[in-house]
Order: structure tokens, then C-alpha cells, then sequence
């Protein structure tokens, strides 16, 4: 994509993680209908879903269509918000020692009174496709073979297949949550996936915007609406938006779009490589379960 920028023409790429995505799932989709054609059974991914929360309910939706896309089976677990914290536990134990169900996740987040990180602990670290048990954790952090949690594996898959060069690049990681910013940065600073040089900045860095104009690779967590602009982005950096707050939007049918926290038309202009919102990061989150659930199947 050509545009202008300040009488100088700068490309950008867009990183489009929608066709990655469906190219990714129609990998798994051929070497699964193999494994069937061997006699062997389909990949089985279960998910949890307590309540009625409007973004889970989509989340587990597109899991499910993202299931059926890759050849797997799929199950859908629904209780109500009243549920005890015992029954689900039960119920998280029972599915740990289902032969037939190869990965698992409990979506989040969970009525206030169930304690979110006692279910985590509970999931089989085997079958957390979800990647969020501390084994997985703790054995991501030193590099072992483990299920990386699928926003950041979807990342890090982008980023190879779009060829971009990381080894050795200054990189920013914009949040410090344990579901994106702190097993993000963890992976770009590995050798095997990013080999860069990683600073991570939150709410309270002082020196936020600095880093960011320093940097080659900005991967923004950090869940404020357009909080990168134009200022803040060295020319032919990469920008990875990972945000996706919803905003009210009069002009949609359903009354909100979906916003990252680039200010994408004044950003995009200075990048080498860019992700939209939505269709960036999105559905390779999605994607990186279906491959979790594969590996879940391959390892037994």
C-alpha cells in the first residue's frame, strides 16, 4: 500500500492475520482428514462457558466455527452465572481424565465469585490449550516445549510468516498482563522465536513514549484506544495491535466497532509492517488454540 507522508512516499504492508489464519486452519484441516484416513480419531477441543458475557459468547462461537473448520470435534459446556465454584472444579477434573478430549478451556473471565487462577490450576497442564497454567508458564519462560498462550503464539506465527526479521531488534512491548504483555515479551526475547532486545512499558513508565520512537517493533497490549500515534513511531517500524476495545459507533448495526490501541490512518503511514483492527491479531488467537489443540493431540 503507497501513501504519502510529508511529500516522502513510505509502503506499508498490512499484516491481514484473517488469511493467515484460514491458510493455518486449512493446514490442520488436510493433516487432520490424514489422520482420519489412518483410522485415527479427530482432535477433540472442549470449552467451559459460565454466564452470558457478550464478548465470550462470540469468542466461544468462533472457536466452535473455527473447529469444524479444521476437521475437529467440539464440545460446549454451558452453566449459569449462579454455578458453585465445587461443581465447576468437578466438572474441570472430569474433563481432565476424558480420554476422548485433548485440550480444554474454561473461558474467561469467571462471576466474581469463582477464583479465576484455582480453576487454572486445575486444568490439567496437559490439556490447557489455553496455555495459562504456571507449568506452562514457567516453562515457556526457560524455553522447554509447552503450550504458548494463543494471542502471543499468534504473534509470534505473524510475524514468521510475513518473513520480518526480529533477531537483534529493538522492540517494545506496550502492557504487562499475564495473558499478552508478559509471555509476549518473554518470546521476543528468546532466541528460538524473537531474539530481540525487549523493553516492556506499562501505565507507569516514564519513558513510554521515548522507547516507542526508538523502537523497530512496537506490539501494543495495553487496552487504551488509539493510544499510539504518528508521535510515538520511528518511520519503517512494525506495529503489532493487539487492542481491541469496543467503542461506540451510531453507524453500526450494533451500535460499537472493534478499536486498537493504534491510531491506525496517521500510524500506518510510517510503517514497514502493520496489523489492522479488526483482522490482525484477532483470528490468529483463535487460530494458535486450534494448533494448541493439534500438539495436545500429537502428545499422547
Amino acid at each position: 500500500m503507497n501513501t504519502s507522508n510529508n511529500n516522502a512516499t513510505v509502503e506499508f504492508k498490512l499484516i491481514d492475520g484473517k488469511a493467515t489464519a484460514a491458510k493455518i486452519k486449512e493446514e490442520i484441516r488436510q493433516e487432520v482428514e490424514n489422520l482420519v484416513n489412518q483410522g485415527k480419531k479427530r482432535p477433540h477441543l472442549a470449552a467451559i462457558l459460565v454466564g452470558h458475557d457478550g464478548g465470550s459468547e462470540t469468542y466461544v462461537k468462533n472457536k466452535v466455527l473455527s473447529c469444524e473448520a479444521c476437521g475437529f470435534k467440539s464440545s460446549l459446556i454451558r452453566y449459569e452465572q449462579d454455578v458453585t465454584e465445587e461443581e465447576l472444579l468437578a466438572k474441570v477434573r472430569e474433563m481432565n481424565e476424558d480420554p476422548d478430549i485433548d485440550g480444554f478451556i474454561v473461558q474467561m473471565p469467571l462471576p466474581k465469585h469463582i477464583d479465576e487462577q484455582k480453576v487454572i490450576e486445575t486444568i490439567d497442564y496437559r490439556k490447557d490449550v489455553d496455555g495459562f497454567h504456571p507449568i506452562n508458564v514457567g516453562r515457556m519462560a526457560i524455553g522447554l516445549p509447552c503450550f504458548i498462550s494463543a494471542t502471543p503464539l499468534g504473534i509470534i506465527t505473524l510475524l514468521k510468516r510475513y518473513g520480518i526479521d526480529t533477531s537483534g531488534k529493538k522492540c517494545v512491548v506496550l502492557g504487562r498482563s499475564n495473558i499478552v504483555g508478559k509471555p509476549m515479551a518473554q518470546l521476543m526475547m528468546q532466541k528460538q522465536y524473537g531474539d530481540a532486545t525487549v523493553t516492556v512499558c506499562h501505565s507507569r513508565s516514564k519513558t513510554l513514549k521515548e522507547e516507542c520512537r526508538n523502537a523497530d517493533i512496537i506490539i501494543a497490549a495495553i487496552g487504551r484506544p488509539d493510544f499510539v500515534t504518528a508521535d510515538m513511531v520511528k518511520e519503517g517500524a512494525v506495529i503489532i495491535d493487539v487492542g481491541t476495545t469496543r467503542v461506540a459507533d451510531e453507524t453500526r448495526k450494533s451500535g460499537f466497532r472493534l478499536n486498537g490501541d493504534v491510531k491506525f490512518d496517521e500510524v500506518a503511514p510510517k510503517c514497514s509492517y502493520i496489523t489492522p483492527v479488526p483482522g490482525g491479531v484477532g483470528p490468529m488467537t483463535i487460530c494458535s488454540l486450534m494448533n494448541n489443540t493439534l500438539e495436545a493431540y500429537r502428545r499422547k
